[in-house]
């Protein structure tokens, strides 16, 4: 099966200029293809606010339906979430498949959900997001069966219940309830060794590291949330044993449904010692990356956590060139080299800011000294005895 053609349709509004609406219509572009989509065209549209109606205006509509009618387009996507009577109408006019960035993500993570529990998970948030918008959804998933989007609970026409869907909704909450004591208590078995926790924006090579550092083997590709299931393994670095565990990449807009059901995969980010804020420098929004890991840190409770800044990528990293031919060629952040990034405001993280490639392995001792030191510091305030004492303490024997 080859992928499914889309149209990608975004709005400029006085909250998202051009310059944003175009970073988040390429974003949503990599989600299609991580979903299996191939955007064949975007549409954007410039208004004081969303149409409540359609979300774009009438003459937009008109033009995104006339180019699906003579490029067999199979799916439109929306860069913003729709509302239930949005999806309805627009489906309605354009006569194809309608999703929005919520419902991409969903669908992504349904693809990628590996164990029982992240797939219950994944359900739980889709069936909230689906709950909302029954009416009308299954004539539609009639005309359109299977694809992105289509995966997952809902494709049954007994679904269409909404008594149905929160019944399921509560069993599935039942569920993870359950799992989630399960884990608790996992987690307190695991002694009182300090917990170091990856995070950060998605793809930026948090399992790459993992596996380096750890020399598992945790899935990591070139695609958007490779990994769902949160990973953790015992690493020893220097005879000094802790756990180190790669979470869920986290991304702009990330659904709330999202944010909700994988609260205890998110607990691992809570309950950490440390957390190694992995960021690709090689990306032009980097910086914009940070803010939103920064932002879902604060809603989960983690932001004044000990954080090392883990600057990856940096084998790929590439300066835009000045444009020599304009009169007053201007410099901006896109033209800096890595060593002026280091002395903006990343100079005032101090040690705390580390730039590696855990793809080729570049300043991986740098790393793991740093690691190793915070680390060794948590560890003589929890275990003073064993320093003091027993300097040559091997600390492995601990587990």
């Amino acid at each position: 099966m080859g992928l499914e053609k889309a149209v990608l349709i975004g709005v400029i509004t006085k909250e998202q200029d051009e310059v944003q609406s175009k970073e988040y219509l390429d974003e949503l572009e990599f989600l299609t293809f991580t979903a299996g989509g191939f955007a064949v065209k975007r549409f954007t549209q410039k208004m004081d606010m969303p149409n409540p109606k359609t979300f774009i205006g009438t003459g937009k509509m008109e033009e995104v339906y006339q180019f699906i009618k003579e490029n067999e387009i199979d799916t439109a996507i929306f860069d913003d979430e729709l509302s239930a009577a949005q999806e309805r109408n627009i489906s309605k006019i354009l006569n194809v498949k309608v999703l929005d960035r919520t419902n991409l993500i969903l669908d992504i993570f349904a693809q990628r959900a590996q164990t029982s529990y992240a797939r219950t998970q994944v359900e739980l948030a889709q069936c909230e997001y689906l709950l909302p918008r029954l009416k009308g959804m299954w004539t539609h998933l009639e005309r359109q069966k299977g694809g992105i989007g289509m995966r997952g609970p809902g494709e049954t026409e007994i679904e269409t219940d909404r008594r149905i869907v929160r019944d399921k909704i509560a069993l599935l909450r039942k569920r993870i309830k359950a799992i989630d004591k399960q884990m608790a208590v996992q987690r307190g078995n695991r002694g009182k060794m300090v917990r170091v926790a990856l995070v950060g924006y998605t793809n930026v090579g948090k399992s790459t590291l993992m596996n380096t550092i750890s020399k598992s083997e945790v899935f990591a590709e070139n695609k958007l949330f490779a990994t769902l299931d949160t990973t953790v393994r015992k690493v020893v670095i220097q005879n000094l044993p802790f756990l180190l565990s790669d979470t869920v990449g986290f991304i702009r807009k990330l659904p709330t449904q999202l944010v909700d059901s994988f609260k205890s995969t998110l607990d691992e980010v809570r309950e950490a010692d440390l957390l190694l804020h992995v960021v690709d420098i090689s990306h032009p929004n980097f910086e914009e990356h940070i803010a939103s890991v920064n932002k879902i840190l604060g809603e989960i409770k983690s932001s004044d956590k000990p954080t090392i800044m883990v600057f990856n990528k940096i084998d790929a990293y590439q300066p835009e060139p000045i444009d020599e031919d304009e009169l007053e060629p201007e410099k901006t952040k896109k033209h800096y080299t890595l060593e002026e990034w280091k002395s903006t405001w990343m100079s005032k993280i101090g040690n705390n800011a580390l730039f590696i490639s855990a793809i080729n392995k570049s300043n991986l001792e740098d790393f793991k000294k740093r690691v190793y030191d915070e680390v060794r510091e948590i560890h003589v305030t929890r275990f003073p005895y064993n320093h003091f004492l027993y300097p040559d303490y091997n600390y492995e024997d601990m587990n």
